[in-house]
C-alpha cells in the first residue's frame, strides 16, 4: 500500500506542477516538470518490476558465483569486471552483500567468487543473470592489441533458511488413537493411550505408545511428523538445487546469455530478450535493470502460454 500511495503522490505532484505551469504561463517550470515525471516514471518501473517476481523463491535472499572460462588472464579479468558490476548493481539496489569467497588471478582477475546477497526479493531479480557472460575487447594483455572473446559464468541460486519452520494445517491430519501393544507394563494395555497420525497431503504417518499418557504420546507424534516434513522439504530443495546444477552450460561460445562488446563498437546485448543499449558504461556501473525486466516480462509470457 506504502508503495501504491508514493506513486500516486508522486503522479500528483507531477500533475500540480503542470497545472502551475499552464495557469502562469511560466516556462521556469520545466526543469521541476521533468525531474518530477522521471522520479514518477522511476518508481512505476521499479513497482512493476517487483509485480512480476511471484516464484515461490522469488522473495529470499541469493547467493552469487562468478567463474571465469578458458582463457587464462583475459578471462580472469573479464570475471572480475563482472564482479564490480554486480557489487555496483546491490549497492544501487540497496542490498547488502557479502563476499563469501574470492580467489585472486595469478596475474590479474580473479579465479573465483562468491557473494552472499540479501535484500527484498534478491533472488527474484538476480535469477534474470543466471548465465554465461561474453567480452569482446581489444585485450590489454595482448601485446599486439588484438580483439579477444572471453567468457564467464554466472551462478545464482537461492539462500534458504537453515530453520525451516514447519507449519501443519489441523485439517491435513487424521489422529487416530488405539489401545498399546507389547512392552510397557499393564496400564499401556489396557487404555487407548497410543496415536497414530496421519498427515494426509503427504501420506506421512507416524505413531507412538511409548508413553503412558495420550497427551505425551500425541506431543512425541507431532514431533516425529515434523521432523519427516522436514526431511521431505529438504529433499525437495536438493532436488530444484540440482536441476538448477543441471542447467549450467559450458562457458564457452554458443551458450552466452550476454554479449557485452567493446570495440569496434560498443553495446551490450542480451541474446534470451534482444535487449540491447549502447552505453556500455552504465551497465558496467551496474545499470542492468532493463536487462532484468526484460528477462521477467518473458518468463512471463512463457508462463501465460
Amino acid at each position: 500500500m506504502k508503495d501504491w500511495e508514493n506513486l500516486e503522490q508522486k503522479e500528483e505532484d507531477c500533475g500540480v506542477l503542470l497545472e502551475l505551469a499552464d495557469e502562469e504561463g511560466d516556462d521556469s517550470f520545466g526543469d521541476d516538470i521533468r525531474q518530477a515525471v522521471a522520479a514518477f516514471q522511476s518508481a512505476l518501473d521499479d513497482y512493476e518490476l517487483r509485480q512480476m517476481l511471484s516464484a515461490e523463491d522469488d522473495p529470499l535472499d541469493a547467493i552469487l558465483s562468478i567463474h571465469p572460462g578458458a582463457g587464462g588472464t583475459e578471462s580472469q579479468d573479464w570475471a572480475l569486471m563482472l564482479f564490480r558490476m554486480y557489487t555496483r548493481y546491490f549497492e544501487n539496489r540497496g542490498f547488502d552483500y557479502k563476499v563469501l569467497d574470492f580467489q585472486p588471478g595469478d596475474e590479474a582477475g580473479i579465479k573465483d567468487a562468491t557473494i552472499e546477497v540479501k535484500g527484498s526479493f534478491a533472488y527474484g531479480y538476480l535469477k534474470a543473470e543466471n548465465g554465461i557472460h561474453r567480452l569482446v575487447r581489444i585485450s590489454p594483455f595482448d601485446a599486439n592489441s588484438r580483439r579477444h572473446t572471453s567468457f564467464a559464468s554466472v551462478f545464482v541460486y537461492p539462500l534458504f533458511d537453515n530453520e525451516i519452520e514447519i507449519t501443519i494445517d489441523p485439517s491435513d491430519l487424521r489422529i487416530d488413537t488405539y489401545r498399546a501393544s507389547g512392552a510397557g507394563g499393564q496400564h499401556v494395555n489396557k487404555t487407548d493411550s497410543a496415536i497414530r497420525i496421519t498427515h494426509e497431503p503427504t501420506g506421512i504417518v507416524v505413531q507412538c505408545q511409548n508413553e503412558r499418557s495420550q497427551f505425551k504420546n500425541r506431543e512425541v507424534a507431532m514431533k516425529m511428523l515434523k521432523n519427516r516434513l522436514y526431511q521431505l522439504e529438504r529433499e525437495k530443495e536438493l532436488a530444484k538445487k540440482q536441476e538448477r546444477e543441471d542447467s549450467k552450460s559450458d562457458i564457452a561460445w554458443g551458450n552466452q546469455i550476454r554479449s557485452y562488446v567493446f570495440q569496434p563498437y560498443t553495446m551490450v546485448k542480451d541474446h534470451r530478450t534482444k535487449e540491447e543499449t549502447g552505453n556500455i558504461q552504465a551497465v558496467m556501473d551496474g545499470a542492468i535493470d532493463p536487462f532484468i525486466k526484460a528477462f521477467l516480462l518473458s518468463q512471463m509470457g512463457k508462463t501465460s502460454e
